[in-house]
């Protein structure tokens, strides 16, 4: 690499780093989300252009923050109508009062936490809370976010660009909610970055079953917010579970990009320190106060990771948890997956009788964990022919390649048991 390669390396990793830190602070200034994201965009170019030749400052984000700051006070001059738009949403911003700000040690406070909730916002559709948090916390560009959610770029810069005419004429503030609040506002924000995880970890649609790069933004953000919210038990349970989850990643899928299940996988090749992180924060998540939906998750996915194979895992344990988990965050989705405990722990005819009864549910129906289940316990009990059909279902309604695959691989070994020995 020569040295304009690697001085241009240096700014995009800064860059990562820096622009959700830079633009929340920017937002706080100036209150203007649009000022804000064109300015750390020109600080960007500036940077681009600059230190590649000159080197990286010692306080990369101090001078992106100096160059934004200065590119706004030079437009709002240019524009006295702006400018006075601008005042009356300043006074807005300031009224909301101080947000606890990290320490990012050059003297540029972290914001961050206001934008979390800013892009988290209940007034803003939900599909677009996550777009915002991908692409304001995480940095990624408009088509990097339309890539996310599958989506064409224009029909995502659309989506965008209402979510953010949503908070302008809405006056949504760029405040952290008061402790009254708090408890409501939150879990919006962990939902939201927890979507992203999830779509990761098991991608809505297309030719691959993970997302490992959308898995390991989310992880990121969670990390942010721990930073952000160092006290908090859910924001702790979000963070165990997820790396606790992604721990797994590596034995997930076979070579040719099949799902390998639980039972199935070589869990030498999950990640330890990973599994090592998630524990320690599971532990924080439970203590200092009733614990929270993610925190719960969190302890059920350490005790799948902490298990040495399915036979020696504490499936009375997993049960319990999920137990708890029902009267915390009932679901029907909750429900399907103690079922699944269950017949763990249970036998598979225990199992089964718990999911007829969940199927007169509308989220489950159509729904196709809750039909491969069905159609895995019925194989376990012998019952073939109701097997083959839940699984023909479970190909139908498959939202990957390699999941369709797989099932029809299963499906197979039902049907022509001889062959696929």
């Amino acid at each position: 690499m020569d040295e304009r390669s690697a001085g241009l390396a240096s700014v995009e990793a800064v860059f990562r780093e820096e622009r959700g830190r830079l633009l929340a602070a920017l937002v706080r200034r100036f209150g203007d989300l649009d000022l804000a994201e064109e300015v750390t965009s020109e600080a960007i170019e500036a940077a681009l252009e600059r230190w590649p030749v000159e080197g990286v400052p010692p306080r990369p984000g101090a001078w992106l923050m100096t160059t934004a700051r200065r590119k706004a006070v030079d437009r709002l001059r240019r524009d006295q109508a702006y400018a006075a738009k601008l005042a009356v949403l300043q006074v807005e911003a300031d009224r909301a009062g101080p947000a606890p700000a990290a320490d990012t040690g050059d003297g540029l406070p972290d914001e961050r936490l206001r934008l979390f909730f800013t892009c988290a916002h209940p007034a803003l559709p939900v599909e677009d809370r996550g777009a915002l948090t991908l692409r304001f916390l995480a940095g990624l560009t408009t088509p990097e976010v339309a890539r996310a959610y599958l989506v064409p770029v224009p029909t995502m810069a659309k989506r965008i660009v209402r979510a953010k005419k949503k908070i302008s004429e809405a006056r949504i503030p760029f405040r952290v909610p008061g402790a009254d609040e708090l408890p409501e506002r939150l879990p919006g924000v962990l939902q939201a970055v927890y979507s992203i995880f999830t779509e990761g970890y098991a991608a809505s649609s297309g030719a691959s079953l993970q997302r490992a790069d959308l898995a390991e933004e989310a992880i990121r953000l969670g990390r942010i917010l721990r930073g952000l919210m160092p006290t908090d038990q859910e924001v702790a349970g979000l963070l165990a579970l997820m790396l606790l989850v992604h721990a797994r990643r590596d034995a997930r899928t076979g070579p040719d990009g099949e799902p390998v299940l639980l039972a199935d996988q070589d869990r030498s090749r999950w990640n330890r320190e990973l599994i090592e992180e998630g524990s320690g924060l599971v532990v924080a998540s439970l203590t200092g106060g009733p614990p929270g939906p993610y925190g719960v998750q969190a302890a059920i996915a350490a005790l799948h990771d902490e298990a040495a194979d399915v036979e020696t895992t504490d499936w009375p344990q997993i049960v319990a948890l999920y137990d708890v988990l029902m009267t915390l965050a009932p679901s029907p989705v909750v429900a399907l997956n103690r079922a699944v405990a269950v017949a763990l722990r249970d036998g598979p005819a225990a199992g089964l009788a718990l999911l007829d009864e969940l199927s007169g549910e509308p989220l489950l129906r159509g729904y196709p964990p809750f039909v491969i289940a069905r159609a895995d316990l019925l194989r376990r009990l012998g019952r073939d022919d109701a097997a083959a059909t839940a699984y023909r279902e479970a190909i139908a309604l498959a939202p990957t390649e390699p999941e369709r695959a797989h099932l029809r691989r299963r499906l197979a070994a039902l049907e022509f048991p001889a062959e696929t020995r």
